[in-house]
């Protein structure tokens, strides 16, 4: 009987995925207040995991269209490391998906204002 090596998923990683899914998932104003959640998350993954959740996140970009350039924005605006990761792993994804690279620098800020 042969047997497949399976991939054993950290619980620090499977959470830091959690928050991020529903955190990209939430509008501006949601996202702005929990902001500081998701980066906890993140801030807890091992270099491997970062890596991991980086091409998590490219496929998950990639799985949005048209508007894949969105989460992208969102995910650099959280963590400019883990947002380069991601977009260096969409740019790896087959069928040529890379509109991170075509943004301006100005489109990653948000509005300072409260509810801008």
């Amino acid at each position: 009987m042969a047997t497949a090596a399976e991939l054993v998923l950290s619980a620090t990683y499977r959470e830091a995925q959690r928050t991020l899914a529903a955190w990209l998932e939430r509008n501006h104003r949601e996202a702005r207040r929990t902001a500081f959640a998701a980066r906890a998350a993140v801030a807890g993954l091992t270099a491997v995991e970062r890596h991991r959740l980086a091409r998590w996140l490219a496929w998950l970009c990639a799985s949005t269209g048209q508007r894949g350039a969105a989460p992208l924005v969102r995910i650099h605006h959280l963590d400019g490391a883990l947002g380069d990761a991601t977009a260096a792993a969409v740019t790896q994804l087959p069928g040529g998906f890379a509109p991170a690279r075509s943004l301006p620098r100005e489109h990653w800020s948000m509005p300072t204002r409260l509810g801008a």
